[in-house]
């Protein structure tokens, strides 16, 4: 291999220039970079809104590295098939890009590596999707963590390197491959009439993470720790969506905590847990992956629950129409935004689970394929924490009451009343785009009569705890 031979840089949920590792080292060397993006194996079996929110993200990395006088290369193809190609086609002699954790991707990436290694490739992997690695955090006997909090106290004072800037300079190579052209791909093109309406709710890019993350330390964290459980407000930093795309750096975040923190403000401590809370979901996907599709605890497994996806009842919860207001608001949210609030995300959870009593995966799969900020760790692991399946899980028994959840945290009906458009004689912009954006066959329309509940909070949990008793006889 020649040493001035360029570096093939394979993007995937890496989609800025600070803080890249990755690109970084191979900017430093000072060879040819060429950035690139493969619409492959895993890219192919995403959901209908991550896949659209994944594209929008690669524009604007692409349009991003334009800017520094690169390109983003795009191709299609199963990964390993695009990456000799490429390699053939540029002389390359190195293929570099950033870890990921989640089943689907180790097992890509580990099979890439072992190909391109035989091959007489430099194929090199680096961290910046987490703060930590999973393997690097390890208890007192060696083992992983099974709990949140021991895992938050053994991480919460390690060092944590300050974020890298953006390269100086990005070599460009005498001849650029061909790319393919971004709108050929149509990665909304499952969101159908939805992806018009979705996209004026996403902040795109890593110039609008580190805006929204600039404004989140200066006006929010302060209260953070009160704000971030009423529903109705716009009291969270909504950085999910970025942090899945890799727009904003996990340690960008950290550090911009801290320093809240250590200038007194003691909110920022929740904030701060909260990046950790992601940490410790993949922590757990690393040492258990199981947990992305089956029960982590296996004494679940015989459990009754319903699996069918298309039950009457079920449909009314992926529809927003259960009659139960938390509920509904907070699942047209996520078809309007591609994301919910985490409070809500609990409720919607409880409720299929146990007032519903319906598996865990069918939740899964719907947020699969409706959230814009979906991440394969959070999303296995909050689901298998709502069924009581999981580790560090609620108790089976703690059953969220969705209309005293209601009461106590939107108190004034906000929440509710931003996404719930029956029985306003005039609402808002966003309880109306929910029906801009279902699908016509669901034939809904904002003047109907809200729906009775599918099933009474009361009934519901009785149902749920005489499942459990009978569970545990």
């Amino acid at each position: 291999m020649m040493t001035n031979s360029p570096i093939l840089l394979w993007l995937r949920r890496d989609m800025r220039l600070a803080d890249h590792p990755a690109l970084h080292a191979a900017a430093a060397t000072g060879r040819p970079v060429i950035p690139v993006f493969v619409h492959d194996e895993v890219v192919e079996g995403l959901g209908a809104a991550p896949r659209f929110r994944l594209g929008l993200a690669v524009g604007a990395q692409r349009d991003a590295l334009a800017g520094r006088g690169s390109r983003l290369v795009l191709r299609r193809g199963r990964a390993l098939d695009v990456l000799r190609a490429l390699l053939a086609e540029t002389g390359a002699g190195a293929v570099w890009w950033s870890r990921l954790y989640d089943p689907d991707a180790v097992a890509r990436d580990t099979a890439v590596k072992a190909a391109l290694k035989a091959d007489g490739i430099d194929a090199r992997s680096f961290a910046g999707h987490l703060l930590f690695e999973p393997w690097a955090v390890a208890t007192g006997t060696g083992g992983f963590y099974k709990v949140y909090t021991p895992f938050w106290k053994a991480v919460r004072d390690l060092e944590v390197a300050a974020p890298l800037p953006v390269p100086g300079r990005i070599a460009a190579p005498e001849l650029w491959p061909a790319s393919v052209d971004l709108a050929d791909w149509r990665m909304g093109a499952a969101m159908r009439r939805g992806a018009e309406v979705v996209a004026r709710y996403q902040q795109v890019g890593e110039a609008a993470a580190q805006r929204r993350l600039d404004t989140f330390i200066a006006d929010k964290v302060a209260r953070y720790g009160t704000l971030r459980d009423l529903p109705g407000i716009d009291g969270t930093s909504g950085l999910s969506e970025n942090l899945t795309c890799g727009e904003i750096s996990p340690r960008a975040c950290w550090h911009a905590g801290w320093a809240a923190l250590h200038r007194g403000t003691a909110d920022a401590e929740t904030f701060l847990k909260e990046i950790v809370w992601r940490e410790f979901a993949y922590h757990l996907v690393h040492h258990t992956p199981h947990i992305t599709t089956a029960n982590w605890k296996p004494e679940w497994d015989a459990f009754p629950w319903n699996t069918d996806a298309l039950a009457p009842e079920v449909q009314a919860w992926t529809q927003g129409r259960t009659g139960i207001p938390f509920v509904d608001a907070a699942m047209r949210q996520m078809y309007v935004t591609g994301t919910m609030h985490n409070r809500g995300r609990m409720i919607v959870g409880s409720y299929l689970t146990k007032h519903l009593l319906t598996h865990w995966r069918v939740g899964l799969d719907w947020f699969a394929d409706c959230l814009t900020d979906w991440d394969p760790a959070s999303n296995a692991m909050g689901w298998q924490w709502a069924a009581g399946s999981g580790p560090d899980a609620a108790p089976y028994f703690r059953i969220f009451n969705p209309v005293t959840q209601l009461d106590k945290f939107d108190a004034e009906g906000r929440y509710a009343r931003a996404w719930i458009a029956e029985g306003q004689g005039n609402p808002p912009a966003t309880a109306l785009d929910w029906f801009a954006a279902v699908p016509r066959h669901w034939d809904l329309a904002p003047d109907r009569r809200y729906p009775r509940p599918v099933v009474t909070v009361e009934t519901g949990r009785k149902r749920a705890l005489d499942a459990y008793a009978a569970r545990q006889t």
